[in-house]
């Protein structure tokens, strides 16, 4: 975008903001525009095509503060839009480039010629317009405010799964500054995990790479199952007497089905047990499902059952549970 384009293009116009409005505002405007704009919702349109096209070049400088002050600088000085590069001031007395800065570097008056000073505007002459501007506000000469490439600004946005998608992993459609992107989330993601997508953040500027779209992952939560990494947590309820003398139990898997794990005798409540290859699948490879004992203790006894726990209380009488726990809390 040259000098010349700011100069006759009205930005806060073009989104329908005043002067003053800070960038909140600004930003609130373009994304309202964007959204009714965007060729998606306009197919054929050229004319909404051509004013997305627009609110894009107006909300990157304003959106940018040093940009933006430049451009409120340079028409300050020129006189809004009413800034032209023609000779003579118009029948209204609004002054043209060469009256701005001619007043501004002692130039205003006759040259020696009898004509006044000009500044040229043709592109291809040393010390033309944009060379200019560019010199007063730390531009190139390539143009008015002119900078290299510069990547575009990450975006951030956010995405909720069901475990089961997160788990398995799903597509995820995202509306971003009007924009709508699609991606695919991989399979285990985890709660509160960011996943970038290269080049799908804000334009770059004169030539530079986009900026990125960094996702934030969120999970909801399962009533039986639980994600470590590639593995499946899942919690077994057993009874008192598959623990202290082994069974086989079926536990549930994530595929729907069930798979039978064996309880060793003897095993203590919050002991895990691994079952290899029965996770989350990766392009790493597969995980396990990790099962988690928790013995169930009855709430209610019948009079066999509470005679045969009796019975057993008064077998293992001389066992004490607590022993190791006083003798490590002495050290």
């Amino acid at each position: 975008m040259t000098g010349q384009d700011w100069l006759e293009k009205d930005f806060y116009a073009a989104l329908g903001v005043p002067k003053d409005a800070d960038a909140a505002a600004i930003k609130k405007a373009y994304r309202k525009m964007a959204r009714q704009l965007h060729p998606d919702q306009n197919p054929g349109d050229a004319q909404a095509e051509a004013r997305f096209k627009d609110i894009g070049e107006a909300y990157a400088v304003l959106s940018d503060p040093e940009q933006r002050r430049q451009y409120d600088g340079l028409r300050a000085m020129a006189g809004g839009p009413r800034f032209t590069a023609g000779g003579r001031p118009g029948a209204g007395g609004s002054a043209g480039f060469e009256d701005v800065f001619g007043g501004m570097f002692g130039a205003g008056g006759p040259g020696p010629g009898g004509g006044r000073v000009r500044y040229s505007t043709n592109a291809g002459g040393a010390g033309g317009f944009e060379d200019l501007l560019g010199g007063l506000f730390g531009g190139g000469g390539a143009g008015f405010g002119a900078r290299g490439p510069q990547q575009g600004q990450d975006l951030a946005a956010t995405t909720t799964l069901p475990f089961r998608a997160a788990a398995e992993g799903a597509p995820v459609t995202l509306t971003v500054e009007g924009r709508t992107i699609t991606a695919r989330v991989p399979a285990g993601v985890r709660d509160g995990q960011k996943i970038r997508l290269r080049g799908k953040g804000r334009p770059g500027e004169n030539g530079g790479p986009a900026g990125d779209l960094v996702i934030t992952v969120k999970v909801g939560a399962h009533p039986v199952f639980a994600l470590d990494g590639t593995n499946v947590r899942v919690t077994v309820p057993v009874s008192f007497d598959e623990a202290a003398l082994g069974a086989q139990v079926e536990v549930p898997t994530l595929d729907g089905g069930t798979v039978r794990v064996k309880v060793p005798e003897g095993t203590p409540s919050g002991r895990t047990l691994r079952v290899k290859g029965r996770g989350i699948t990766t392009a790493q490879g597969t995980g396990d499902l990790l099962v988690q004992v928790q013995v169930v203790v009855p709430q209610r006894l019948s009079g066999a059952a509470r005679d045969a726990v009796e019975a057993f209380a008064e077998a293992t009488a001389g066992e004490d549970p607590r022993a190791d726990l006083r003798a490590q809390a002495r050290t």
